[in-house]
This record gives structure tokens, sequence and C-alpha cells, in this order.
């Protein structure tokens, strides 16, 4: 039964458990760039316009190499909670949470190109096609080309096509959150929660921000779930100085 005024936030330190890196860490997927470019400046949608043999490369060794990973506890755990994740690896879903937001996106979903703003349908990600079509997946020369093809980009213009080419449903840098991504849900929820629980997020995206800020507003109980979290300044707000394992372990004991 989902607790009807308690909003979990969840971030990468959730995943990090299933095998994930977070983000920012040593291994993170943002200290990790191309050979040419830092990630911020990959995951753009200027990148996947401009060069998407780059991006889709960058892409598919960053995140499609995630796309069998199992949810751990804390998943299962959150399965019958309100919960807006910045995830995209899709593991709240694969733990039976089918109300979930990923207010970045979804991994195993794409979308074709279109103006940021409009409601298009999400289409299943070819990554299997992808992964059957190239016998190795660490040949980049022989990536590349399967890569294109199967996002319906031409190897000769290298031109994504609106409303024909693929795009990864995933919110990039220079992008910014829309109903596709079901902001306006997302905000609902944050307006009636009395509870509010961050859990391994390093609070440096705006949905954080602005969760962050509703639930202030709103006088709601604020939890932060980190084992080194961050100071946010308001002497309200309780801190678990644990991973979300421990915190889940305490609580389902």
């Amino acid at each position: 039964m989902v607790e009807d005024n308690t909003l979990y936030i969840t971030g990468a330190g959730v995943s990090a458990e299933s095998g994930i890196p977070t983000f920012r860490g040593a291994d993170g997927l943002w200290t990790v760039g191309s050979q040419n470019y830092t990630p911020q400046e990959m995951a753009t949608r200027q990148m996947y316009l401009s060069q998407p043999d780059e991006f889709l490369l960058w892409y598919f060794k960053r995140f499609a190499s995630y796309r069998h990973i199992k949810p751990n506890t804390v998943h299962h755990w959150l399965a019958d909670k309100r919960l807006v994740t910045q995830n995209i690896d899709g593991l709240d879903g694969k733990a039976g949470n089918v109300a979930y937001v990923p207010i970045h996106g979804r991994l195993d979903k794409v979308t074709v190109l279109h103006e940021q703003g409009l409601d298009v349908p999400l289409i299943d990600a070819p990554w299997e096609d992808v992964a059957s079509a190239c016998d190795d997946l660490d040949d980049s020369v022989r990536l590349t080309p399967v890569l294109l093809d199967a996002f319906k980009i031409s190897k000769t213009t290298l031109t994504p096509e609106p409303d024909v080419s693929l795009k990864p449903f995933v919110l990039l840098f220079d992008e910014y959150y829309t109903d596709l991504y079901r902001m306006s849900e997302a905000e609902d929820w944050m307006h009636g929660a009395q509870r509010v629980v961050f859990m391994g997020t390093s609070f440096s995206v705006n949905i954080t921000s602005i969760a962050l800020r509703t639930a202030l507003a709103n006088d709601a109980d604020i939890e932060v779930v980190d084992p080194q979290p961050i100071d946010l300044g308001y002497e309200r707000i309780e801190y678990h100085r644990m991973t979300a394992a421990k915190y889940v372990s305490d609580r389902a004991g």
C-alpha cells in the first residue's frame, strides 16, 4: 500500500549496490568521458544532433551495458512507495513499482526525435538488436554503424531526422523537464507530501532543488539518507548517515 503522505526521491546511490557506478564517484558516469569530450559535453542534445555517432557510442558504453543488472533490496522496499527517481536504469520498475516517476527518463525506452515539450510515444530501445548485430561490442569501429542503423540515422549525412530517427529517452544536460518525463505528476506529489525522504542523491540536479524547496515551503518533514550527506543548511532536516540499504534494513527489521 502506497504511503500517500510520504514521497521518496532517489539518486544514483540507491543503484550503486546493484553494481551501477554513482555519477560523480571515481568511476562515475559523469567522470568518464570519451576520448575527445567530457561527459557534460557528451550527454547533450547538441551532441546527439551534431555528432550522433560519438553520442550513441558513448551512451551505449556508459548506460546500455547496465541493461541486465537486477534491482537490490532498496528497490524492492520502495516498490510500494510513492517514488520519483533520478535514475534511468529502470530497476524500480523491475522491482515492481508500477507508478514510479523516472524523472530523467528510462534506459529501456527511446522516442523519435521531436521538439521538446511534445507528447510522443515511448518505444522499446533497440539495445538487444544492437548486441545481436555486433559480435564485438568493444570494437567501436564495428559498433558505431550498427548503432546508427538501429537509431535510424544516416551513416552518410550523420544527421538525425525529426520524426524518423530515434533518440534515447533520457533528459540531457541541455534539455528541460516536460510532461513527457511526468514533471507535473512529480510536482503534484511534492506538493501533497507531508514527508520527503531523499536517498542516495548528491543534490546536484534541478529536481532535488525543486523537491527540497517545495518541502520547505510546505513545512513537510525532510530526511536525507546518505553515508556522507551534504549539509543543506537547514536545521530541521534529519540526516541518516548511512547507506540506503542500511536505512531499509533498520526499518524492515
